[in-house]
């Protein structure tokens, strides 16, 4: 006996499903609760170098906007930091007061990302370029991806874009960059 066939359409539910899981940092999915502070804090610390919308991607990348958030390893908040990193950042802003309130959570965050962006300048490539080295360096350390670039500049005459450090670079770090540039729906 010979089962009905199902529709076309009914198979290719779940792939159709899979590929709409990200949604783009401005979807209504994504609350806006907290947009003021990625806004605010993002122009104190890049200024109008940087769209405030890729912080906020981070957030997402690291808590799902979850304030409450915290992960095996003790990273708290949305922006999932250490409690030992927010001592070390609070020494330079002792106005940042607790790590579980957002506003703060988030404030330290960019600072930190600020701070790695910075380690970066010596690439002499563009904000985006320095943004995902920044990115990388939040989640992996900036150690290891200054391992993964050192293991690509062996290879490579200049050494200036993501892409060319990203294989060296820890799975989960890789696939953290290409989720907050598709948060963002930058181009891979």
């Amino acid at each position: 006996m010979r089962l009905p066939s199902l529709p076309w359409f009914l198979l290719a539910l779940p792939a159709i499903a899979l590929a709409g899981g990200f949604k783009h940092v401005d979807h209504k999915h994504w609350t806006d609760k907290y947009d003021h502070h990625f806004r605010k804090h993002s122009k104190h610390y890049f200024g109008p170098l940087v769209n405030w919308r890729w912080f906020k991607a981070q957030g997402i990348a690291e808590s799902g906007l979850k304030p409450k958030a915290r992960s095996k390893a003790g990273a708290m908040g949305l922006m999932q930091i250490l409690p030992s990193t927010f001592e070390e950042i609070r020494k330079k802003n002792p106005a940042l007061l607790d790590l579980k309130e957002p506003k703060w959570n988030i404030a330290a965050g960019i600072y930190y990302d600020r701070y790695l962006y910075d380690k970066w300048k010596f690439l002499g490539t563009e904000t985006r370029q320095r943004l995902f080295f920044a990115f990388a360096s939040y989640n992996a350390g900036y150690r290891r991806i200054r391992k993964a670039y050192n293991k690509s500049a062996k290879k490579l005459e200049e050494v200036n874009k993501w892409e060319q450090v990203e294989p060296y670079a820890p799975g989960a770090t890789r696939h953290y960059v290409k989720r907050i540039r598709k948060l963002m729906q930058t181009t891979l």
